[in-house]
């Protein structure tokens, strides 16, 4: 039946059909702005419909979208600033303040401080500890590594997380485990230290012990990695060509990772030369006998001998930079033969 569409009649329709878009019949393909209006003119032949367009000064211009302010734009140049600023607050202004204070009152106090018995026997004290702690934990270190990358043997995970120990508890927990074995009222080993007449706790050998513990997973955590990296072909050829195991290490395996070894060997007597926790706990921080460097640096705070707590502090800063130094000077070296490494064999 007839339909209507749009003010004309479409014969034989058996539905309603939609009127067709005016802005296709008259060929635009570009928006039409919603105020041009479209009317039909059935009497003319050429254009079937007329459309009218208001003036100009009653068409609303197009809104133009803003662009939206994102935070993302800004991360990359926003988060080195960040980490800058967390550096220079946390490090580096506190370092400048022990320069600024250990020379407060001129270069020749600061020299003056270091006459002191005391801070000598410190710093003596100090360097014993740590010239004991880094050899011991270099030769466990680099024998335990060898083990665990070169051999199978049960409880081999065991002795990965007893090397850990030390990062996860803390010092002082550590300087109290010390205690409870080996003083001399309530410990452990109480009879048999006093049937040998030994003194580990409040003396040197008990420093030394908390420095061993606090400081022998450094080496051992540097080599590691290297040695399953590089392999153990050359090492089994040298076996093949009559070397023996010891001469395999000399020759074959130290080689490979002396620039690891040396980086645990910086490390390591960094945290030796700066270990306070364990040392406190089980020396008795007594002044002139077992106080260390960083226990001086507190008690002389505390004793208002501001000058010396800060000249004190300011060497076992400059010890840290120049472990950094080092440190950075090995990982520039190690990155120079793992690049001639991998040139050799392209």
């Amino acid at each position: 039946m007839p339909c209507r569409s749009g003010g004309s009649v479409i014969k034989g329709a058996t539905r309603a059909v939609e009127p067709p878009d005016p802005a296709l019949l008259l060929g635009f393909t570009f928006p039409v702005h919603p105020s041009v209006t479209f009317r039909p003119q059935p009497s003319s032949p050429i254009l079937p419909m007329a459309f009218t367009i208001p003036p100009l000064q009653d068409l609303s211009p197009p809104r133009r979208v803003k662009p939206s302010f994102r935070v993302s734009n800004f991360l990359p140049a926003l988060i080195p600033i960040l980490a800058c600023l967390y550096v220079g607050v946390v490090i580096l202004v506190p370092a400048l303040a022990v320069v600024v204070q250990a020379f407060a009152k001129g270069f020749g106090v600061f020299l003056d401080n270091f006459k002191s018995p005391e801070l000598l026997s410190a710093l003596r004290l100090t360097l014993i500890a740590t010239a004991i702690a880094v050899p011991c934990n270099a030769i466990f270190g680099l024998a335990a590594a060898t083990a665990i990358a070169r051999r199978r043997f049960p409880g081999k995970a065991l002795l990965l997380s007893i090397i850990d120990l030390p990062f996860s508890i803390s010092p002082v927990v550590v300087g109290l485990m010390l205690v409870l074995l080996y003083s001399p009222s309530h410990g452990v080993f109480a009879g048999l230290l006093a049937s040998t007449g030994w003194k580990i706790i409040f003396s040197i050998p008990g420093i030394v012990l908390a420095t061993i513990l606090v400081t022998f997973p450094f080496m051992a955590r540097e080599v590691i990695p290297l040695l399953e990296e590089e392999g153990w072909d050359q090492e089994e050829a040298a076996r093949t060509l009559g070397a023996s195991d010891w001469q395999v290490f000399w020759k074959v395996t130290l080689p490979s990772v002396r620039w690891a070894a040396l980086y645990g060997l910086i490390l390591t007597t960094a945290r030796a030369l700066g270990e306070f926790g364990a040392v406190s706990v089980v020396s008795g921080n007594i002044r002139g006998e077992t106080q260390t460097l960083p226990l001086f640096v507190e008690d002389a705070y505390k004793q208002y001998h501001t000058e010396m707590a800060f000249g004190a502090s300011l060497v076992l800063a400059t010890v840290a930079i120049v472990s950094l130094l080092l440190k950075f000077a090995v990982e520039q070296l190690m990155e120079r033969d793992r690049s001639a490494v991998k040139g050799g064999e392209e």
